[in-house]
């Protein structure tokens, strides 16, 4: 359980949306903030809100070695840390036949490896006074899949399997896991950070390259609100105990419903296949 007296959040991508609407509520609440990003003078103005509670440091969770001087440097300046928020991240538009290798592992190397470096620095800390909250960024698009993110997807299922081991991993220890799945918030995630392919293949317009178009044309209107998604993540955290999937918005409550609706349809059709590959019992 995070601690809940002036407790210590550090959260990664401060720039914009999520990390920067989380650092507000943080400091609006009276804490304490550890504000990274890339650029720290992008979240300057976060720190002039309450500079005695809040520390500004650059960080790029690819690199390891910034990952280990800032969490370093936030135990030094307020002596522990107790919610992490892994919120770096962004997107990637491609059918996956046309999807660049490069690019689709810088992808990884931030959206999860990055995550992963950032709770392995946080662990120990936590593990030793047996209380503490993991906050990782997933999306609905970590429960099921779309057109032309299937990259996106991958590193988003990937941070819902760790969250989940991760959870059965630290409970006993203390500590809490949330994984929060977001439906279209108005960030600039579908805007200026989403990334996309060079290539495109004619055989895919009316698939990956449809959605596309609707990712770009749906940025700046999407349903879901930062700042009411940030203020939930802060509820969420100070329950007794912390769901481990939070959902945000109603699409997002929609869309997994659909996927375990679809999922228990092919379950329940195939289900006598599925058991029948079992070595067979005794009294069969």
């Amino acid at each position: 359980m995070m601690q809940r007296e002036d407790p210590v959040w550090m959260i990664t991508g401060c720039s914009t949306g999520f990390g920067r609407e989380l650092a507000r509520e943080v400091l609006a609440r009276g804490w304490r903030a550890v504000v990274t990003a890339r650029d720290p003078a992008r979240v300057a103005d976060l720190v002039a809100l309450a500079p005695e509670r809040a520390l500004a440091l650059r960080l790029d969770v690819s690199d390891p070695a910034e990952v280990a001087a800032a969490v370093d440097a936030a135990q030094r300046r307020f002596g522990r840390i107790d919610a992490l928020v892994n919120n770096a991240g962004y997107g990637y538009l491609a059918a996956i036949e046309e999807g660049e290798d490069e690019a689709v592992r810088a992808m990884f190397e931030t959206n999860v490896f990055g995550l992963v470096e950032a709770t392995k620095a946080v662990l120990p800390g936590m593990r030793a006074r047996r209380s503490g909250l993991i906050v990782n960024l997933s999306s609905i698009g970590g429960l099921t899949a779309f057109a032309a993110t299937g990259y996106y997807h991958a590193t988003k299922f990937a941070v819902e399997g760790l969250s989940e081991s991760l959870a059965l991993e630290v409970r006993p220890l203390g500590i809490d896991v949330m994984i929060v799945e977001p439906g279209p918030f108005r960030t600039n995630w579908a805007g200026p950070s989403i990334q996309e392919s060079a290539l495109r293949i004619d055989d895919y317009a009316a698939t990956a390259g449809a959605r596309r178009s609707q990712t770009h044309a749906r940025s700046g209107n999407q349903a879901g609100d930062p700042q009411r998604g940030a203020r939930a993540i802060v509820d969420a955290a100070l329950a007794e105990r912390p769901p481990l999937h939070l959902l945000l918005g109603g699409l997002a409550v929609d869309a997994a419903r659909a996927k375990i609706e679809a999922l228990r349809a092919d379950i329940d059709a195939w289900e006598t296949t599925s058991r029948g590959a079992d070595f067979p019992t005794a009294s069969a």
